[in-house]
Parts: C-alpha cells; structure tokens; sequence
C-alpha cells in the first residue's frame, strides 16, 4: 500500500504540448534540423553585420577579381570617397547594409613615396596599371577645387565638410597604409567581382522571408476557408470547394506568374503571389478534418452548452489538427523556396541588385561546363538542404505529434 500510494504522489499531469517537445528533444534527427534551421536564420538575421561585403544587396563590384576561385586572397587598397556617405546604426547596417565610404582597388603591390601612394592595379598592362594619390586623398574626403599643399614635412588640406586639416606627412603615410589589407573571398567572386559568400548570406533572407511571408498567407486564407466550409457544410460549402477546384485546377507555377505579372515584379510581390497559390492543400486538409471533428462528442457537448460557432472552432477543433497543419505548412515552406527559385531563374521574381539563390544560378548557369561550375552548384546545394531541412522536419514533427504513439 505505500507502495501504491508513493507511485501516485510521484504522479504529474503534463500536456500534451510538453509531451511533444519531449519526444522532439529525444528525437535527434530533429533536434539537428532544427539546429542546422537556427543557424541558416541567425545567419540571415545578422545578414550585413556578418558578410564580408556590407554594402547594400552585397553589391560591391571589383572587375579586376572577377571569376576568382574560393580561399582566394587579394590585396585591396581602400581609397575615401570625396562625397558625404550617412553612417548608421548598427542595426540599421545590419539589416539594410552600409553604403562604402570608399572606393577598393584590387592591386599587386603599392608604393609610398614622398606625400604619394602609388598603386599598382591587378590584371592590368603598365602604364595602365598605375593609380597615383595624395596621401590626404586616400585617408579623407576631400572638398573639389580646393588644392593640397605640402610644405616641410605638413600637408595643408580641406575636408568635404569645410575644416580645414594639417597634418604630417608621416602620419598620413601610416593612415594611408591602414587602408591596405589583405581579404580573403572564401567562396570566390562571381562574373562582376562580387564576393559569393555574402550574396549567398543575404539569398539566404530571401528564401526564408518567401517561406514566412507566403506560408502564413497560406495559412490564414486556408484555415479560414477550410474551417467554415467543413464546419457550416451546404451551399458554402458547395461554393467554397468549387472555388478551391477552379484553383486547383491551375498549374501552380502558371498561377504565380500570372499574378506576378499582375501585381508586378519585386520583392513583396513574389511573396503574395506564391502565398495565394499554396492555400488550397491547407484548406482542403483543413475542411477534411472539421467534417470529421464536427461529428464528435466533445463538439456536440460545446454546442450544449452554449458555446459559439468561433469558440468551437478556434479553441476546440482546430488545436486537435495543429499536427496536421503544421507538417502541411512545413511542406508548403519547401516548396515557396522551390518556387521563388525557379521565379528568379526565370527572371520574374526576385528583381536584381537584390541577391537570390534562383538568380545566383541564372547568372551563373553557364559555367556549369567550366572550372566555375561551383557558381551555380552552391547555391544549389543551399536550395537542396534548405528544402531538404523542412521537409524531414516537417515529418519529424508529424511523428512526435503522433497520439497513437505512445513509445514518447
């Protein structure tokens, strides 16, 4: 007897929510998943807070390094603009970028002489090669028409701001050597010289915001229309699933282009247009389950009691297909990314400077038969494990939502 009666005071109550998360957790396949989906979007988050290329679409073009293969190192000398650039806020940069306040130069080698800086361009033909500087040209933003002058040693100059500055020659020649460094590009640069890992970071945005913005359009249209035509049956019903055939009935990617066209081509645009072409499985599956849920008891308790039409769909029925639901909308998130990939492909979706994984490879489809041929491979390969990565967890949630499994 205290046997009995230990085991029945250790006894605790748990959700089945808490059940689920538990079985998750044990769930490895899922647990890496999800954190192989929490990297990708902390990534894409920080987006310009973290790509080697900071300015705005990661749009920093260096013709003289174009096509240079991963893990190459190039010496770029950094020369100031003599225009007022605006710096923000780090969060501002973060999620916008930061427009460069200088102009880089890909070189061989540079040469300080005197009050000088001689650099020596990559790739090109003496004398072509050959970009001279004043020191306070390279080090500051300088005012147009307002001349240099040095003298015993000082340099006298006026900024675009209207100070005016004097300074040792010495000390602009450290400065001017502080602009030189040494980059890495750990994925190469693409046909215009632009840096191939930060494009793939901030395509990174992309992808996931088009899975977000679309899926929860999806879901909003789907669950709504699939609630009330499962729940009230009749004539609505009879409207709502001739509706939804007609819809059906059109092939998905016809029907995104033909309302990218009528809405137009851009970033928001694909978003909405992918997401009123991804409802119809989630209302379908949704009205399935209500005329099912709507038959049961603990429904017909609800109506005896008094409670509303909204309660008994919203809190009663529609937390009993969450399960369903969610492995429908992780399947759905898949294929918006699938979908905004082929769009940008096509040159319909994502509009450039805008970086995208679909528009990644259109650019760089025709070095698939060259030695650049990882261009078009590795945003492929994101594409892939993204797609790959919502699919399994889709099913591993399924899984764990499983009532009938109670080995949890």
């Amino acid at each position: 007897m205290g046997l009995l009666f230990q085991n029945k005071t250790d006894y605790k109550a748990q959700s089945l929510s808490r059940i689920a998360i538990k079985k998750f957790c044990k769930n490895k396949q899922g647990m890496f998943l999800l954190a192989f989906l929490l990297i990708v979007t902390i990534m894409a988050v920080l987006g310009y807070a973290i790509t080697p290329d900071s300015t705005p679409y990661s749009n920093e073009q260096i013709l003289e390094i174009r096509l240079q293969k991963p893990m190459t190192k190039v010496l770029i000398a950094s020369v100031k603009k003599n225009q007022y650039v605006q710096q923000h806020n780090f969060f501002y940069k973060m999620l916008f970028g930061q427009v460069n306040d200088c102009t880089p130069y890909a070189i061989e080698k540079y040469v300080v002489k005197n009050d000088s800086l001689l650099l020596y361009r990559l790739h090109e033909k003496p004398p072509y090669n050959l970009e001279a500087f004043h020191l306070a040209d390279v080090v500051y933003p300088l005012k147009e028409g307002v001349g240099i002058v040095t003298d015993n040693g000082q340099c006298r100059f006026v900024t675009i701001d209207g100070k005016v500055h004097r300074q040792s020659v010495s000390e602009l020649q450290t400065l001017a050597k502080k602009n030189i460094k040494n980059r890495t590009y750990i994925l190469g640069t693409d046909s215009y010289g632009r840096d191939v890992l930060s494009q793939l970071i901030i395509g990174a945005r992309v992808s996931l915001s088009v899975g977000f913005v679309s899926v929860f359009i999806a879901l909003v249209i789907g669950i709504f229309l699939g609630s009330i035509a499962g729940y009230y049956r009749g004539k609505l019903d009879d409207f709502i699933m001739w509706f939804i055939n007609v819809v059906w009935s059109i092939p998905t990617l016809l029907l995104v282009i033909a309302i990218s066209f009528a809405l137009g081509t851009g970033f928001w645009q694909i978003f909405i247009a992918i997401g009123l072409t991804m409802w119809v499985d989630i209302a379908r599956v949704v009205r399935g389950q209500m005329i099912s849920y709507r038959e049961k008891e603990f429904v017909e308790a609800s109506k005896a009691i008094g409670f509303k039409d909204s309660t008994i769909i919203f809190k009663h029925i529609l937390p009993n297909i969450a399960g369903t639901i969610i492995v429908i909308a992780a399947a759905n998130f898949a294929s918006a990314i699938l979908t905004e990939a082929s769009l940008s492909f096509l040159g319909i979706g994502v509009q450039a400077p805008m970086p995208s994984w679909g528009t990644m490879i259109k650019e760089n489809y025709g070095y698939i038969i060259l030695d650049y041929a990882y261009l078009s491979i590795v945003p492929g390969i994101a594409i892939m494990l993204l797609v790959l990565c919502f699919m399994l967890l889709g099913n591993t949630i399924r899984d764990v939502l499983d009532v009938k499994d109670n080995n949890g």
